[in-house]
């Protein structure tokens, strides 16, 4: 009865680590950018995008193409680096409660 209590109580602290988590991931910023900062996407740790800046000079009515393209990139760029940013959080987490070593998917 005392492994299972033990158990329970691990996993609700678990549960208010990976609550912890994803607030942490909710307030931090990533930002991803293309054509040499001409377009950047800022976006919250979890991947949200936030805000899309591009600069004039990319703007061009006869390219549509190459500003789709750059803010493509932009975006799987500011992504990749909220999944990293995910990825870091959830090792200290497992880290912090003796789970380290074992594999963890974000659930986003």
């Amino acid at each position: 009865m005392t492994d299972f209590m033990k158990m329970m109580q691990q996993a609700q602290q678990m549960t208010g680590k990976l609550q912890e988590v994803q607030d942490e991931l909710g307030r931090l910023t990533v930002t991803g950018s293309a054509g040499g900062g001409l377009v950047k996407v800022e976006a919250d740790g979890k991947g949200t995008v936030r805000c899309v800046s591009i600069d004039s000079s990319v703007v061009n009515p006869a390219d549509i193409e190459l500003l789709e393209d750059l803010i493509t990139v932009a975006i799987q760029e500011v992504q990749k680096k909220a999944k990293e940013a995910g990825e870091v959080e959830m090792k200290k987490m497992a880290g912090g409660l003796g789970l380290a070593g074992l594999p963890f998917n974000l659930p986003f």
